[in-house]
This record gives structure tokens, sequence and C-alpha cells, in this order.
């Protein structure tokens, strides 16, 4: 007998989009899509990204890849006209996710990219080892998180399932104000050229590597300072303090402080996590949960405030009725902490050996 073949929708047929139609028609998926610009769904058409242009009203997924201003219009418009759940790939989630109060809709943002433009730069393996995280809201489905944490693993997500604010304050840090920092270096070192014309000559691997994303999109960035701005602009602040700081230990010939400063960095540079993958770093993590909306989102986001990747979930039956069972398949060093934080929230949770 011949499996159903499942349905996604992809609204934004450039970088982002094109990849995780690449990525979903890779495990099998029929992958309609639309974009504002004919042109670009007429190029994501060509190059296979999506199996047919326009509007798929039995999807089980419905991806928003659109620019920020367009989010909201456009996952309401799927809300509307759909079945199934929608998501967006927004980098700032605080905003679309109050204004949208819907159990079909898991707000949603792949920390995935590239310097290309358009679906020319569509890559399936994007999100192979990238973190991706969701930020349900209160009304959102249980049903349709553990569905898209599943899908987002399958493509090779770390999926991470977070509060919306908590995420804008940290992508500002990781995300936004870096890139603007690389602007403002690429943008010192072209104007030092003006006077100076070797300099950008001598432009190595470490400043290429630092400046890499100032490449990026100028419009997407419009977009994003706008939105997220507050918390861009606190990062700025706490980035300032920080260089005024380091600009006075090097005017004042502060040896010591140099070396604590930078042997931190290193330090903190060289232990950035790493996706596991070897089996055996795995192990299962199996919590009873009343039948109760929202619990798949409450320990999925307890797992993200304690450090702990989740790298499979689902949901069994339990023998005790009106209760089920969260599988969470998590690193082995760090279920004991997962254990110990789902015990303070009066959750009873054992372990078990992949099989």
């Amino acid at each position: 007998m011949t499996a159903e073949i499942r349905r996604a929708q992809i609204v934004g047929t450039g970088l982002i989009g094109g990849s995780i139609a690449m990525a979903l028609k890779s495990l099998g998926w029929h992958v309609t899509g639309r974009d504002k610009v004919a042109e670009n769904a007429s190029r994501a058409l060509s190059l296979g990204a999506i199996d047919i242009i326009g509007s798929d009203l039995s999807a089980e997924f419905t991806f928003v890849a659109v620019p920020a201003r367009a989010v909201e219009e456009e996952v309401r418009r799927a809300l509307d006209e759909t079945v199934g759940f929608v998501t967006d790939t927004g980098s700032v989630k605080a905003s679309i996710t109050a204004a949208i109060s819907d159990p079909r809709f898991i707000p949603g943002h792949p920390m995935a990219g590239s310097e290309q433009d358009g679906v020319n730069g569509s890559d399936p393996n994007i999100f192979a080892g990238a973190v991706w995280v969701l930020t349900p809201s209160s009304a959102t489905e249980d049903n349709g998180l553990r569905e898209l944490q599943t899908l987002l693993g399958s493509i090779g997500s770390d999926v991470v399932t977070m509060d919306a604010e908590r995420h804008d304050a940290l992508v500002a840090v990781v995300s936004h104000v870096p890139h603007l920092t690389a602007a403002a270096m690429m943008c010192m070192a072209d104007d030092r050229a003006n006077d100076d014309t070797p300099l950008l000559r001598l432009a190595a691997g470490g400043f290429r590597d630092m400046t890499r994303i100032a490449a990026g999109n100028p419009q997407i960035w419009l977009d994003i300072c706008q939105e997220n701005q507050l918390a861009i602009v606190s990062a700025l602040d706490e980035l300032s303090k920080r260089l005024g700081e380091m600009r006075e230990i090097v005017a004042g010939s502060d040896v010591k402080n140099l070396n604590q400063l930078l042997s931190q960095a290193r330090r903190a540079r060289n232990n950035l996590p790493a996706r596991y993958v070897r089996p055996q770093d795995l192990i299962e993590v199996r919590v009873l949960i009343p039948d109760k909306k929202g619990q798949i989102a409450k320990i999925t986001m307890l797992a993200a405030d304690c450090d702990v990747n989740v790298a499979d979930i689902e949901v069994t039956h339990s023998a005790e009725g009106s209760q089920g069972i969260l599988v969470l398949v998590v690193s082995r060093n760090e279920s004991q902490r997962f254990l110990t934080a789902l015990a303070g929230m009066a959750y009873h949770a054992t372990v078990r050996e992949l099989a």
C-alpha cells in the first residue's frame, strides 16, 4: 500500500523559503509555493525547489518566509485559507506572537542563513545542525507544536522552544548586533581605504570571517532593526560599554586585565556548544504529563531554560488513562540536569536507553 504523500506550502520563495522547500522535497513531501514577486516563484519552480506555483489549501504545514513587515498579513491569510498548521521564519518573535493568538499558529525562527540572496542560494542542508527556535503562545495547540518539532528535527534542525520576548533579547546579542558590528567594521575599512588604497588588500582571514555577514541583504535588516529596536539598542549599549572598557585597558597598557579579557573570550569561544550526533551520546527522558493544553510547550521551554538540547520528541499513551508520556531524546550529559528541573516542577520522569 502506497503511503499518502504529505503536503506543505511555502509563502515566500527566497533563500529561506526555497531551502525549506528543498529540504521537505528531499523527504518526499509535495511542496506548493508562492511569492508576491512572480519571477521568484517561477525561478523556484525551475530549480525544482517547489512542485507547483500557487496555494495548497490542504497543506499540513504552511511556512511563511517573507520580510518582517509582511509576516502578519501572510500568516493570517494562511490561517484563513488552509486547514493545517502555520509557522513563520521571522527573526523577531514578540510582536507576531502577541498579534496572532491562534491554536494553529506556531511562531518560529530558523537560525540559519547565507550572505547569498534569493532562491538561487537555497540549500536543503542549510538547517542541518542549525538551531530552529519556536515561540508558541498560550493558545498554540500541543499536537501542532509536537508535529512541527518532529518535522524540523527530521531536516536536521536543533529545535529549541522558548518565550518570544526572551528570544528577541537573545538574538539581539548573538545575531542582530553582530551583523551591525560587521557592517560598522566594513564601513570603517571602506572609508579608510579611500585614503589608504592598500588597506582592503590587507584584509586577511580574520577580517573576512568577521565581516562575512555584512554581505547580507540590507533590506532585511531595516525591518529587523525596526521590529526589535529596544533589544538591539540595549545590546548595542552594552557592547559600547565593553568596547569603552577595552579602550581604557589598551590605552592604559593594562596587560593583566587585557589578558584576562582575551582569555575569557578565548575560553568562551572554544566552549560554544556543538550539536551532538552520536547515538551513544543520547538518552530518552520519559515524562508523565496530564491531559492539559500547553504541556509540551511548558516542558520544552523548561529544557531550553536548563540549556538542554532536545534531539527528538514524541508523545505516547499511558496506561493511567488521562495521562500521556512525553518522550524527549536529550544528551546523556545533560539528562540529570533536566531530571532535576522536571522534579522541581513536580513532573515524574524516568530515563531509558535508546533502543
